[in-house]
């Protein structure tokens, strides 16, 4: 009989890869990518099914409790621009930026990043990406600006005034997200890593694994950094988690399941939940996702 811990792991891991199945088909979905993911789930099926009855005595190991559910307040709803292919969020010097990510061949949207008009939505300049390149997030430290791309490894530099591109960078994996402690760079690839790269060298100096109660945390997408915590948005999910940098721990979640509702209602093409600000100076916080009408100034609570 399945005991309720090999149930968890099947369920959890069955449901990671039909989120990152859907991460390849949101864009593009090859022969060979189809191939490896059903093997894989066919493979650890299998290896599961046959512990089953090994595990049998470990029914009642106790499991730490869930993150809590944080609550969260409306405080303000901005207009946002619905051509725009969420994928980085940043307030710098009371300045709204976004980055977005898309190109020609497969996808309406194009990768740009650039200042925006916090009232209206509209992008202010657009820095254009070379179309061979799908943008993904950004971060500003130390007067530079930093963007990553999705599939190339690839990433650039750039005056964080000007926005002179000064150097490229390289990396392992995909990228996904950036966002900064005030020393060091923190990167997402979708996994239940994030890297910590020296912002100097762009080299990677530490790694913290994120994880709950069931285990590694992945599809970790666009990352903020506030007051001392990591807040990323969980890719295809309408929840953005709470992390100690300290120990990789979610200490709590927001469920923004209302608001995904509310904006497809009025807008039914718009994509899933991606993007959070911090205006430290304020003390003001943003969210908004991909071609979403709206974007919202929330308050924790």
């Amino acid at each position: 009989m399945l005991n309720a811990g090999n149930f968890n792991q099947n369920v959890r891991f069955t449901y990671l890869m039909e989120l990152y199945i859907c991460r390849l088909t949101s864009i593009k979905m090859t022969k060979k990518y189809f191939f490896f993911l059903t093997t894989v789930l066919f493979v650890v099926s299998c290896s599961n099914n046959g512990n089953e009855q090994n595990n049998s005595g470990n029914d009642n190991v106790e499991l730490s409790s869930a993150p809590p559910v944080l609550p969260y307040a409306v405080v303000n709803v901005l207009p946002h621009d619905t051509s725009s292919f969420t994928e980085g969020l940043l307030i710098h010097n009371g300045q709204l930026f976004e980055s977005t990510g898309g190109q020609p061949s497969i996808s309406n949207f194009k990768s740009w990043f650039g200042p925006v008009d916090i009232k209206t939505g509209k992008p202010l300049r657009k820095i254009m990406l070379d179309t061979s390149y799908f943008g993904e997030g950004i971060a500003i430290l130390n007067g530079n600006l930093y963007q990553l791309t999705w599939e190339d490894r690839k990433g650039f530099v750039y005056d964080a005034t000007t926005f002179k591109k000064l150097r490229e960078f390289t990396y392992n994996g995909e990228g996904w997200a950036l966002t900064d402690d005030g020393t060091h760079l923190i990167m997402s690839d979708g996994s239940s890593n994030l890297q910590y790269l020296d912002p100097v060298t762009l080299k990677v100096v530490k790694i913290l694994g994120v994880t709950d109660n069931n285990g590694p945390v992945g599809n970790l997408n666009e990352l903020e950094y506030i007051n001392g915590y990591i807040y990323a948005n969980q890719y295809l999910t309408s929840y953005i988690v709470k992390i100690d940098p300290s120990s990789g721990k979610v200490t709590g979640k927001m469920d923004f399941t209302a608001l995904d509702h509310e904006v497809k209602t009025k807008l039914p093409q718009a994509l899933e939940m991606n993007g959070i600000a911090f205006d430290s100076a304020a003390g003001k916080i943003f969210v908004t996702g991909k071609a979403w009408p709206n974007m919202y100034e929330i308050k924790f609570n």
